[in-house]
């Protein structure tokens, strides 16, 4: 029979943790999400995680805008790629998957149907949400890191919580 630690105490480690793969399933997903990522989202550590969000948060900032301010860009030369530009910098912010669906519910447009149509389709209906909108104040969150990145659009009072604080060797 087996002894159970009290509930407030870990049971102690006396060796280091092994996987018994007899035990589980194979997953084709979690390989397949592996190698559909870009090779600068591939990490064999969490070392190597935490540097890369921590350095992504030290390159982050934030600033409010109006949200019928923001422009949206799609060129016929490059019809896969939309960009937006904010109020105040004229740099064009490449929205992630995450971020273009948080602009798209901001005007009430299905996210899945405009990433369906191409770039200067799904631009010309999202600046008319934009425009047409009751409009209000955004926190825009944008990193640079050879292009600048839009990472999310919320509401002006939204907290951040980092994606290094799970992954942090230490407890904030």
């Amino acid at each position: 029979m087996a002894t159970l630690a009290p509930m407030n105490e870990s049971p102690r480690v006396t060796a280091p943790y092994r996987i018994d793969v007899s035990r589980g399933r194979m997953s084709s997903r979690v390989s397949s999400e592996w190698f559909s990522r870009p090779d600068d989202e591939k990490y064999l550590s969490l070392t190597s995680l935490y540097d890369a969000v921590r350095g992504r948060a030290d390159r982050a900032t934030t600033r409010i805008v109006e949200s019928r301010s923001i422009r949206v860009e799609a060129k016929s030369d490059n019809p896969e790629r939309l960009m937006l530009v904010a109020p105040g910098d004229d740099r064009p912010l490449a929205p992630t998957n995450w971020s273009f669906g948080q602009v798209a519910s901001l005007v009430g447009a299905p996210a899945s149907y405009l990433r369906q149509l191409p770039a200067a389709l799904a631009g010309i209906n999202l600046q008319h949400g934009l425009i047409n909108h009751r409009g209000e104040q955004v926190k825009l969150l944008q990193t640079e890191n050879g292009r600048t990145e839009l990472r999310a659009a919320t509401g002006s009072e939204y907290g951040r919580y980092l994606n290094s604080q799970p992954v942090s060797p230490t407890v904030h």
